[in-house]
C-alpha cells in the first residue's frame, strides 16, 4: 500500500484503507469538536482545500473468514457509509458535445459544477478525518458511471467521547425482561388460549442504566470488551451526530451537515448499514441464531402476524426509541379502534333496519305533488319535496337516535384512550429509561451550533455552549407566526372559491333541463367540489410542510426536541385548519344564513347555501369520506407504489453500474443502497392526529343533530 492524497481519491484501487494517525490528545485533544462558534475545531473554513491529510498505509490486509460489516481487514467495524456517484464520459461523446457551442458551454458549467462537489467532499473527508474517524473507500466501475463508497468506523475513544457528550444511557446492572401485556395476563388469569401472544426468540435484556460517564467506565456491564460495548444504534447515532456537525463550506452559509450535502447532490445517499440479510437461510436453523434483522422479519414485519403482538423491545434494540414508540402507538391505536369500529358498525345496521320507521321521510316520500317548493336560485324554477324521498331516506342513516348514543360513546372513548396511552407510553419510558431525559441536558442542534453567533454558560451544565439571543429568536418566531397566519388566510380564500365553486356547479346542473341532473344537482356539485377540495388540500399541504421547516429552521431553536415540537405545531396548526375547514363549515355554519323568500342572503351576488335534500350530515358525510378515503389512497400509494417503482429503478440503474460483476455476490453496502431512503414518521404521526382529529369532529357534528328542510 502506498500513501495517497485526499485529491487522489477517485483512482483509489478497492483496497485502500485510510486511517488517521493519531496519538493520545491528538486526535480529540480536551474537547473533540469544540469550537468558538459552537461547531468543531476541525470543522473551521480556515482551513486549504491543499491541504491533504496523511494516508497511513496498512501492511497487513487479510481476506475475513466471516461476512460481516467490516473494513478489509475484517476488525474495523463499518458504522456509515456514505455514497456519490460520477458519470463517465466517454471519448466519443466528448467528440461530439465539441462541436455545438451550446453544448460545450452546458458540459463547462456541468464541469464546474462537478468540482464544486468534489471540493466539497474534499474538505469534507479532510474534517472527518481531523475528527479521528477512520476511513475506506470502495468503488464500482461501469462504461457510464461510477458508484463511490466511503465507509466509516469511530475508534474507541471517539465514542466514548461522544457518548458522554450525547448522554447515552450506559447499562448498570441487567435484570429479567418479562412479558408485560395486560390482555394476556387478562386471559391467564381466565385461563383461556392467547391467539395474539407468540414467543420471540432472543429477548433483550433489561438494564438499570445511567448516563454515560468516562471517569465511570470501570463500573459499567461490559466495558472490558470495547468491540461490542456500544450497540450498533449507539454507534450509528455518534457518527450521524459527528456527520451532521462537520462542515464542508463557508459557516457563514450554513454549509454543514451530512443532510444538507445529501439534498444538495454532494452525495447520492448516507446511512447505516443493517445487520445481516433479513432472508432466512435455505437450511434449518435454530432460531436463537438468526440475526436480529432476520428475527424482526420473521416475527414482526410479515402480513401473517398482523394479529401477533408486536416485539417491541427488539425493535426499540434495532431501531432506536422513535421508531419503537411510534410503533407501539401503532399498535395501540389499532387495538382501540376495534371496539369504535364494532359499536359504529352496530349504529349503522340498526340505521339501516330502522329506516322504514322514519316518519318524516315517508311523509315527504307520499306528499306527491302536494307541497310546492321555493326555488333554490334567483333563475330556478318551483319544486316539489316529494322529489328529495331518496335523500330523505338517506339521512336518516346519519341522524337518528342511534348516532346520538355514538357520539357519546366517541366522546368517552377519546379521553379514555387518550389517558391509557399516557399511561402505556409512561411505562414504555420508564422501561426504556427514557423518562429521566431533560430539555437542559440536550446537546444543541449542529446547525444550532454551526450558525449561532455567540457562547454562553449553561447554566445546568456550566459548559460553555452556543447562543442565540432570546430576544432575535422572538422577533423571528412572531415573523414566523404571521406567515403562518397568512397561509390560513390563503386556506379561507380556497374555502370561499370552494363555496362559490358549488353554488354555481349547481346553478348550471339546474338549468340543464334534465330532472335526473336537477335532483342530483346538490350532490353532484358537493362531490365534485370535495374532490377539488382534497386536490387544493394536497397542493397546499405540500406547500407549506416546505415552508413550515425553512421557517423553523430560520428561529434557531438550541435543540432538536425545541425544533420538531416548534415544527410540529406549525404543521399540526395548518394541517387541522386545511384538511377541516371545509367539513366544520358544513357542519356548523352551511344553511345557518339563508335568509327567507324575498330577503335571500347573498355573498358576491350568489344566494348562500343551504343544507341538500338530506340535511347537511350527508353532505358532512360525504366530504369526510372524500377526504379520509382519498387521502389515504394517495398515501398508500406514497407509501407502497412509489417506494417499489423508486427501489425497481435503483436496481436497475446499480446493475447497469454493477454489469462486469454481476456473477459476484454483492456486499452489505451495495444491498443496502439499492433501499429507498427512510424519510422519517413525522407524516405517520400527523395522519394519524389528522384523522382522531377529524372523528371528534364529525361526533361533535352528530351529538348536535340536524333537521330536514
Amino acid at each position: 500500500m502506498f500513501r495517497r492524497k485526499l485529491s487522489d481519491w477517485s483512482d483509489l484501487d478497492t483496497s485502500s484503507l485510510v486511517e488517521l494517525e493519531r496519538e493520545g490528545e491528538e486526535i480529540l485533544g480536551e474537547s473533540p469538536g469544540a469550537a468558538p462558534n459552537g461547531g468543531s475545531g476541525y470543522y473551521g473554513e480556515e482551513d486549504d482545500y491543499d491541504e491533504d491529510p496523511i494516508y497511513i498505509p496498512c501492511t497487513e490486509f487479510y481476506k475475513p473468514q466471516h461476512s460481516g460489516n467490516f473494513f478489509k481487514d475484517g476488525k474495523t467495524l463499518i458504522d456509515f457509509v456514505l455514497v456519490w456517484e460520477e458519470k463517465v464520459s466517454s471519448k466519443k461523446h466528448k467528440t461530439q458535445s465539441s462541436s455545438k457551442g451550446s453544448e460545450k458551454r452546458g458540459q463547462q458549467g456541468r464541469a464546474r459544477g462537478k468540482t464544486t462537489y468534489e471540493n466539497y467532499r474534499r474538505r469534507y473527508h479532510r474534517n472527518l478525518l481531523k475528527a479521528g474517524l477512520l476511513c475506506e473507500k470502495e468503488q464500482t466501475l461501469s462504461e457510464r458511471r461510477s458508484l463511490h463508497y466511503l465507509k466509516l468506523s469511530a475508534p474507541w475513544e471517539v465514542l466514548v467521547y461522544y457518548a458522554e457528550e450525547l448522554c447515552l444511557r450506559a447499562p448498570l446492572q441487567a435484570q429479567p425482561n418479562p412479558d408485560n401485556n395486560a390482555s394476556d395476563r387478562f386471559l391467564q388469569r381466565l385461563y383461556l388460549p392467547n391467539p395474539l401472544y407468540h414467543h420471540v426468540p432472543n429477548k433483550p435484556l433489561d438494564y438499570y442504566t445511567c448516563a454515560f460517564r468516562k471517569s465511570k467506565l470501570q463500573r459499567f456491564l461490559g466495558s472490558e470488551c470495547q468491540a461490542t460495548y456500544f450497540t450498533n444504534t449507539q454507534r450509528s447515532r455518534i457518527l450521524y451526530e459527528i456527520l451532521s456537525r462537520t462542515l464542508y463550506g463557508k459557516r457563514k452559509h450554513a454549509e454543514v451537515g451530512i443532510e444538507r450535502m445529501v439534498k444538495e447532490g454532494i452525495y447520492t445517499a448516507a446511512f447505516p448499514l443493517h445487520e445481516g440479510p433479513y432472508e432466512l437461510p435455505e437450511y434449518e436453523v435454530a432460531p436463537e441464531s438468526l440475526n436480529p434483522r432476520q428475527i424482526l422479519y420473521q416475527y414482526w414485519s410479515r402480513w401473517s402476524l398482523w394479529y401477533k403482538y408486536q416485539p417491541l423491545d427488539h425493535i426499540r434494540e434495532y431501531f432506536g426509541e422513535k421508531v419503537a414508540i411510534y410503533f407501539a402507538w401503532l399498535g395501540f391505536y389499532t387495538a382501540w379502534l376495534l371496539p369504535a369500529a364494532v359499536i359504529g358498525t352496530c349504529v349503522f345496521i340498526s340505521g339501516v333496519l330502522t329506516m322504514g320507521s322514519n316518519t318524516a321521510a315517508q311523509e315527504i316520500c307520499e306528499s306527491g305533488k302536494k307541497y310546492q317548493m321555493c326555488p333554490l336560485c334567483d333563475t330556478c324554477k318551483n319544486w316539489y319535496i316529494s322529489e328529495i324521498c331518496p335523500m330523505a331516506k338517506v339521512g336518516y342513516l346519519f341522524d337518528h337516535p342511534g348516532t346520538v348514543f355514538f357520539s357519546i360513546f366517541m366522546s368517552f372513548w377519546a379521553v379514555t384512550f387518550l389517558e391509557y396511552w399516557k399511561r402505556k407510553n409512561a411505562t414504555l419510558a420508564h422501561h426504556w429509561d427514557c423518562m429521566d431525559f431533560q430539555e437542559d441536558e440536550e446537546r444543541p442542534r449542529p446547525e444550532f451550533a454551526a450558525m449561532a453567533p455567540q457562547m454562553e454558560q449553561n447554566p445546568i451544565t456550566g459548559v460553555k455552549e452556543p447562543y442565540f439571543p432570546e430576544r432575535d429568536r422572538l422577533s423571528r418566531i412572531v415573523t414566523g407566526s404571521m406567515v403562518i397566519v397568512i397561509m390560513l388566510c390563503v386556506v379561507m380564500i380556497f374555502l370561499v372559491s370552494v363555496i362559490m365553486y358549488r353554488g354555481i356547479v349547481s346553478m348550471m346542473m339546474y338549468h340543464t333541463g334534465n330532472s335526473i341532473l336537477m335532483t342530483q344537482a346538490g350532490n353532484i356539485a358537493n362531490i365534485s367540489s370535495s374532490m377539488v377540495n382534497l386536490v387544493l388540500i394536497l397542493l397546499m399541504s405540500q406547500v407549506y410542510t416546505a415552508l413550515a421547516e425553512k421557517l423553523t429552521r430560520w428561529e434557531m431553536h438550541r435543540t432538536q426536541s425545541l425544533h420538531e415540537d416548534a415544527f410540529t405545531f406549525k404543521v399540526f396548526i395548518f394541517q387541522f385548519v386545511n384538511f377541516y375547514s371545509s367539513p366544520f363549515y358544513v357542519a356548523f355554519f352551511k344553511g345557518r344564513f339563508v335568509g327567507y323568500p324575498g330577503e335571500y342572503g347573498k355573498l358576491m351576488g350568489m344566494r348562500n347555501e343551504d343544507c341538500g335534500p338530506g340535511g347537511c350530515l350527508i353532505e358532512l358525510a360525504q366530504q369526510l369520506f372524500i377526504i379520509m378515503v382519498g387521502k389515504q389512497i394517495v398515501s398508500n400509494v406514497q407509501e407502497f407504489l412509489v417506494p417499489k417503482v423508486k427501489s425497481w429503478r435503483q436496481r436497475r440503474q446499480l446493475a447497469k453500474v454493477r454489469g462486469t460483476q454481476i456473477l459476484e455476490e454483492p456486499q452489505r453496502w451495495e444491498e443496502d443502497y439499492e433501499l429507498i431512503e427512510c424519510e422519517g414518521l413525522f407524516e405517520e404521526y400527523l395522519e394519524m392526529g389528522t384523522k382522531l382529529s377529524g372523528m371528534k369532529m364529525a361526533n361533535t357534528r352528530c351529538s348536535t343533530g340536524s333537521s330536514l328542510p
